[in-house]
């Protein structure tokens, strides 16, 4: 009792009032917007697993779960509804909570994931479902299809047979939350966890239309993100739960054959994390640039920090710190006037953030961004 009067006394003589005490976001941040959390909907017990692209218009499209009767996963909770929020001004305001994927109870989906076809100008979802009446415990692997940059979604279609072996049925296996890429020449790629065979990535070649494995695993590697590298090199970013660092897997045969390292600079708790490409020299540009984003730590989920990498992730800078607190999944994305848009679960997923901020604050100043030449 003592000690507490004593703390409020030298708060009261310096002047500083106790709501200052609480962890803010970093300054110099432009937006901060709670885009989804548990006072929107008192029917839901939390929204987890948040990702977000730039659709092809420029709009920015924020997907999560909304798990309603608990917080648990998929194997956990029979309704698990996918839903999303929109911007169309770089993440100054949001549309209202829109649902994406809904199955009538007993039946989930989890784990969003997204891929934006710059070609064709559709987004791809994909998520994990199960059906816990009939079929509890069994993985299936789901894609939605929107072509008006987010705005609607198809009908879910079941690419289980495509992307996993007849063998894996009853494996814990599902497709890494956050989003995929589409490489230079078209191809469309993306990260499935099998917690038995290892991770494999698999891809599109016809824009959605098929699906393919590619039959190599890759280990350690829980839930990750795949990039493509200026010269046409693959490069996977794992999760690797118990090793207080990522691991980086290359590949400069599409797949056939990785080289595994320790990426002992890239501290992390076993938690998921982004690695997107920035800009690049190839499309005008005057530097290859990629962003990570994680909660940098090597024990416990706190820190949301940022980081920025000159030389296709060889080195990284030691980057901002977005948020000191409570930290765990995010997803990065380039909105359409450069600056970067980070979506994060925050404060032990009671809230997922929306934040923005541009190369030059990430930068201290040393780095600004400059449109690619036409």
């Amino acid at each position: 009792m003592k000690k507490t009067i004593v703390a409020l006394l030298v708060l009261i003589v310096l002047g500083v009032d106790a709501q200052d005490k609480k962890p803010q976001i970093a300054k110099g941040v432009k937006e901060y917007h709670s885009l989804f959390d548990k006072s929107m909907n008192e029917d839901v017990s939390c929204y987890r697993i948040p990702a977000i692209v730039t659709a092809p218009n420029g709009d920015l499209v924020a997907a999560i779960d909304e798990r309603v009767p608990s917080c648990g996963d998929l194997k956990w909770s029979k309704d698990i509804n996918i839903v999303v929020r929109r911007s169309t001004d770089n993440g100054k305001t949001w549309s209202d909570i829109e649902m994406a994927v809904d199955f009538p109870y007993g039946q989930s989906a989890s784990d969003p994931s997204m891929i934006v076809d710059e070609m064709t100008g559709e987004i791809f979802m994909f998520y994990n479902f199960m059906d816990l009446d009939k079929e509890k415990d069994i993985y299936y692997l789901h894609v939605v299809k929107s072509s008006d940059n987010g705005k609607s979604w198809g009908k879910p279609e079941d690419i289980t047979s495509q992307i996993a072996k007849p063998e894996w049925h009853s494996d814990f296996k599902f497709i890494t939350s956050g989003r995929g890429i589409q490489t230079r020449s078209g191809k469309l790629l993306h990260c499935m966890v099998n917690l038995n065979n290892g991770l494999h990535l698999f891809g599109s070649d016809d824009h959605g239309k098929s699906w393919f494995l590619i039959d190599t695993p890759v280990q350690p590697a829980d839930e990750s993100k795949v990039v493509e590298l200026a010269d046409g090199t693959w490069m996977i970013n794992s999760r690797a739960n118990g090793k207080g660092m990522r691991y980086v897997h290359t590949s400069d045969d599409e797949g056939k054959t990785w080289e595994t390292n320790e990426e002992p600079a890239l501290i992390d708790p076993g938690c998921n994390a982004s690695i997107i490409r920035y800009t690049s020299i190839e499309d005008g540009y005057k530097k290859n640039r990629l962003l990570f984003s994680n909660a940098k730590m090597s024990k416990g989920r706190k820190n949301m920090s940022v980081r920025i990498s000159y030389d296709e992730g060889k080195t990284w800078s030691v980057g901002k710190t977005i948020y000191t607190e409570g930290s765990a999944y995010s997803s990065l994305t380039v909105l359409e006037n450069g600056d970067i848009g980070l979506f994060f679960e925050k404060d032990d997923y009671t809230e997922n953030a929306f934040v923005s901020f541009s190369l030059k604050w990430l930068t201290d100043g040393k780095d600004k961004y400059k449109k690619a030449r036409k």
